[in-house]
């Protein structure tokens, strides 16, 4: 059974990342300026999360990336079924992550920081901050505590791109994904109950640890692994027949 299973593994993974390869190439067509390698991180994310979850991929996506400053548009979200780009935004980061470079991301609260990877979006409510959108981690250690920290996508005016002319940066959150008052709701009705928003920083730790980066790699090594360690029929029936069960 243990074989079948690696089996199936190794099969099914490879499509995977084939479909998310093809469709990363459309994306970077759509948004020129992002980096088509993060997108293609992104897409790989969302594939290997539905696949893990047992449901079928979200039909949109958010990316965003950390790695360029907050100056300049670095959220980008996606309509997959229908092959459009929605927005393309600034948007803030955490206060613990940085200036107008972000650098450091943390999982824990009180640090006024942005978390890294995949979280699948949950509902909508009116809060602090206006119309917000609940956020869930899917990354045990990384992001898994978003709800607990509230780590929600919300509008704020201090994501001002004028402002941000002055000042050197946007106003930076307590960790959230915020956007300018004028464009938040509708980002956020784009991206409520089901879809995936990724966020991205060179982190090696981050990138050697996530369970949705790499992962077509990653599950064909454990399918190997299970593989190869699972003991042979024959094995199981001398070990069987030892024990008098035959």
């Amino acid at each position: 059974m243990r074989k079948t299973l690696a089996a199936l593994m190794l099969s099914v993974v490879p499509m995977l990342a084939t479909a998310a390869e093809g469709d990363a190439t459309a994306l970077a067509r759509l948004a020129p300026d992002a980096d088509p390698r993060v997108l293609a991180l992104a897409l790989e994310a969302r594939d290997c999360a539905a696949h893990e979850l047992g449901q079928a991929p979200s039909p949109r996506l958010a990316v965003i990336d950390y790695s360029r400053p907050s100056t300049v548009p670095r959220l980008w979200v996606f309509d997959l079924e229908k092959n459009t780009l929605l927005f393309r935004e600034v948007v803030a980061h955490g206060q613990g992550s940085g200036e107008n470079m972000a650098s450091r991301f943390s999982n824990d609260d009180g640090t006024h920081a942005s978390s890294l990877g995949l979280f699948r979006t949950a509902d909508t409510y009116i809060g602090h901050n206006g119309y917000s959108l609940r956020m869930q981690g899917l990354e045990p250690g990384t992001n898994d505590a978003a709800m607990a920290r509230a780590i929600v996508m919300h509008g704020a005016p201090y994501v001002n791109v004028q402002t941000a002319k002055k000042q050197g940066r946007l106003g930076r959150s307590w960790g959230c994904p915020a956007l300018r008052p004028e464009i938040a709701h509708q980002v956020i009705d784009s991206l409520r109950n089901g879809q995936m928003i990724f966020g991205y920083y060179p982190n090696k730790k981050w990138l050697a640890q996530s369970p949705f980066i790499d992962c077509k790699n990653k599950n064909v090594a454990a399918a190997q692994t299970a593989t190869t360690t699972a003991p042979s029929a024959a094995a199981r029936f001398s070990t069987a027949a030892r024990s008098g069960l035959f």
